[in-house]
């Protein structure tokens, strides 16, 4: 009923940038919270960044001042501006997002894309 599908992963020097995004379709209602979240070999997924709705933003410490969570509502899509990355930000990134499903009645469910990987050499 619903997708995440995103895109912009690849391969990145230390320092550089990427830029992820994702685009949510199908029976869409409304969209409260997306966000990006990350897993790197042999550790478990871990919150990258979220933004609600009404643009609220919320970071993990280690992404702070280097990543930017943008998300344009009307497009269903949330992007991940990421800055200055380090090698330790290696990881499959996955997108995901709080969807109020298109159902009678309403429902509120939670998915995640597929991923896409991004690796950072030193």
């Amino acid at each position: 009923q619903v997708q995440l599908v995103e895109s912009g992963g690849g391969l990145v020097q230390a320092g550089g940038s990427v830029r992820l995004s994702c685009a949510a379709s199908g029976t869409i209602f409304s969209i409260n919270v997306m966000g990006w979240y990350r897993q790197a070999p042999g550790k478990q997924r871990e919150l990258v960044a979220t933004t609600t709705s009404g643009g609220n933003t919320n970071y993990h410490d280690f992404v702070k001042g280097r990543f930017t969570i943008s998300r344009d509502n009307a497009k269903n899509t949330v992007h991940l501006q990421m800055n200055s990355l380090k090698p330790e930000d290696t990881a499959v990134y996955y997108c995901n997002a709080e969807v109020q499903v298109y159902t009678f009645p309403l429902r509120w469910s939670n998915y995640w894309g597929q991923g896409t990987q991004v690796t950072v050499s030193s």
